[in-house]
């Protein structure tokens, strides 16, 4: 058991790595619709690239979702309006105006002509019907024809035949006779406004159901295809009818061929896929980044930000696949490149956009806008700490992806009339939401412990707390740290190295001088050398001591690993070699080289490498009583040759034509820091 506890834990890092994999191939598939994917790839107005293609079994070719759109919006223009009349209401209405002139009239007479009248009046109103107000709105067009529904009895009326309310007082005017009082077409008018009441109003439940019976009525189909029937052959372009049976195809398959029997094996065959794509993914981290490989939380990191991707591709998909082209995908190759490179963003976005083509619609546009995109993102992104910077890139990036979009549909439709113009604008929303990459980088240094340029940029601002300190407490370790910084970020652009880092790196190197500052000599300002007093052994403990203390204060100070990995290395193994002469020409007893001797670890990137170079160049020259160019290039060369010789880059991932490269800028940038001219010879 013990053995068993030993081997896992020597290989936690490998057993996690596994537990990641697996656990990612299976959410991925999770995440995918559940749904088989049709073995025939297919675009309009493209040649049938496959042989001749026969019905496997008979099936309806089913319309077009446009073509049933607009049925359905011919349905909803032609659809009738039905009103129902209440025949009751007249009679009462008769009913009321009679008690009413019967309490006015003065005589018999009188009291039968205001009935006769009014009920000639009324009959006028009622001949089509007088509309209830609330449904006056129902009908825009007053030449509409609508439904009137009487009882059993239902006929056509023009709309402008009703009664309106608006139309009541009119009306009466017109129809009292001219020959009447005052008084007596004023009583007429005012009995008639109180009582007459509307008969006509919208019925809601009739006008509904007659819509969904038509609605309903619609043929979802134009036709069969019956089996080995011939669909299209081989060079055919997919257009019209034939791409409709396509279509139906496709959509047959899906009932008919996956069946919940075989759920299990498309399952398995989603998994098998996905694994795979995140094979390679691992296998190009162990082969080409195996610092990346060899740190979990980086891969834990590149793993969730593909599954993030998905997520987001697969939840648009679920419930408004009108709005795939909104996802900003661009975010992965950003984010990746800030925190990484280039290479692996752009390796890691194209593994992600395949293995999204196996559930999007129109996966090879898809697949093809998406890889273009992302070459943009690789290409254009840099240097995030300058905003301008992202601007323009996110603005490149938005005119790649409608441009494409333009091409692919001139292909399609064969002219610029079809173009959905609303692709536009959601390609202009995916830019304006690939700026949320700032806000992740930030909140993904906090989660992750990771570091980016803009993080970089900040830590190199001399003005911060450690950097003002160490100006303060040790001003002549604060300039040796610039100039560095300044011959390191040279070397670093001329090679394709991280500038930012390696000079950030540089800034923060000898930290560890704030503890004792006077014990090193550029921050003695007086003939008195504290390590006079001192023996060879403890001086040179004080002296290596700066390394353990720097990274102390970094810890202290919250500076993130990739920073203190530049303290822990930019000494390596080597050795204090002044104080170890020092030793052996006392005749010292006891001296082992390993009591001078830094504590490591070696520099384990070219960052790390360029600053080892570049610090030890810039101390050592200033021991040069009389710089000269051939001085120079001979201490240049006598410093790196002594570090290759001690294996101090073995580790750095360097080659010997970079470091030559290296040793060029540092030879130029030390004479032009002591303004020497090339020694001309006499």
């Amino acid at each position: 058991m013990k053995d068993i506890l030993n081997k896992i834990y020597q290989n936690n890092s490998i057993i996690y790595k596994i537990f990641l994999f697996v656990v990612t191939t299976f959410l991925i598939v999770y995440l995918f619709p559940k749904g088989g994917k049709f073995k025939y790839e297919f675009q309009k107005g493209k040649p049938w690239q496959y042989e001749s293609l026969y019905s496997p079994f008979d099936f309806a070719i089913q319309k077009s979702a446009e073509l049933i759109a607009s049925e359905k919006e011919e349905i909803l223009k032609r659809s009738k309006l039905y009103f129902a009349t209440n025949l009751t209401v007249k009679s009462e209405v008769a009913k009321s105006m009679e008690n009413r002139f019967q309490q006015l009239a003065s005589d018999s007479l009188y009291y039968h002509v205001l009935v006769s009248e009014g009920n000639k009046i009324l009959n006028t109103i009622y001949k089509n019907g007088f509309l209830d107000p609330d449904s006056e709105s129902r009908v825009s067009n007053r030449n509409t024809k609508v439904v009137l529904r009487r009882g059993n009895e239902i006929n056509e009326v023009f709309f402008k035949d009703l009664v309106l309310t608006k139309d009541l007082l009119g009306l009466l005017q017109q129809e009292i006779s001219a020959g009447s009082s005052v008084v007596y077409k004023d009583m007429l008018i005012n009995v008639l406004t109180d009582v007459v009441r509307p008969n006509v109003t919208f019925d809601t439940e009739l006008t509904e159901k007659a819509l969904r019976d038509e609605l309903n009525a619609i043929s979802y189909t134009t036709g069969r295809i019956a089996a080995q029937q011939i669909i299209i052959s081989r060079g055919d372009i997919v257009e019209g009818k034939k791409l409709a049976i396509l279509h139906s195809l496709k959509q047959e398959y899906k009932s008919q061929i996956w069946s919940k029997s075989n759920y299990s094996w498309i399952v398995f065959g989603y998994t098998i896929l996905v694994a795979l794509a995140l094979l390679m993914l691992l296998l190009f981290l162990r082969k080409d980044r195996i610092e990346i490989f060899d740190d979990n939380t980086k891969v834990t990191f590149i793993f969730f930000n593909i599954i993030l991707m998905i997520l987001l591709v697969t939840f648009t998909i679920k419930y408004r696949v009108d709005y795939l082209y909104v996802v900003p995908l661009s975010l992965l190759p950003i984010i990746l490149k800030a925190f990484f490179d280039a290479r692996l963003g752009l390796f890691t976005h194209v593994l992600t956009v395949l293995l999204l083509g196996f559930v999007v619609p129109n996966s090879f546009e898809f697949i093809y806008l998406q890889i273009i995109a992302g070459i943009v993102t690789i290409l254009t992104v840099s240097e995030l700490y300058k905003r301008a910077n992202l601007f323009i890139s996110v603005g490149q990036i938005t005119l790649i992806y409608m441009l494409t979009y333009f091409a692919f549909s001139i292909i399609h439709e064969g002219n610029i009339g079809q173009i959905n113009w609303n692709y536009f604008v959601l390609f202009a929303l995916n830019g304006v939401l690939s700026f949320l990459s700032l806000f992740l980088i930030w909140l993904y240094e906090k989660l992750f412990g990771l570091v980016s340029d803009v993080t970089l940029l900040e830590l190199s601002n001399t003005n911060s707390k450690l950097l003002r300190e160490l100006n303060e407490r040790a001003p002549g370790t604060f300039q040796h740290s610039m100039q560095v910084a300044n011959l390191a970020e040279a070397a670093a652009n001329e090679i394709g190295a991280n500038s930012m880092l390696v000079r950030t790196g540089a800034l923060y190197h000898d930290i560890g001088k704030i503890v004792n500052p006077m014990y090193f000599t550029e921050n003695q300002s007086t003939s008195v050398n504290p390590h006079d007093e001192l023996p060879p052994k403890d001086s040179a403990g004080i002296i290596i001591d700066h390394v353990i203390n720097g990274i102390e204060l970094a810890k202290k100070n919250g500076l993130p690993d990739r920073i203190i990995d530049f303290i822990r290395t930019h000494h390596g193994t080597s050795t204090v070699y002044f104080f170890y002469k020092k030793a052996e020409q006392g005749n010292l007893e006891g001296v082992d080289q390993s009591d001078y001797q830094y504590p490591g670890p070696i520099p384990f990137s070219k960052e790390t490498a360029i600053l080892m170079m570049s610090d030890a160049a810039e101390a050592a020259s200033k021991s040069l009583k009389n710089p000269t160019a051939q001085s120079i290039d001979t201490l240049i060369d006598k410093i790196t040759s002594k570090q290759m010789e001690e294996g101090q880059f073995r580790n750095a991932a360097i080659t010997f034509r970079e470091i030559e490269t290296i040793k060029k800028v540092l030879k130029k940038k030390l004479k032009n820091i002591y303004h020497l001219r090339i020694e001309y010879p006499e």
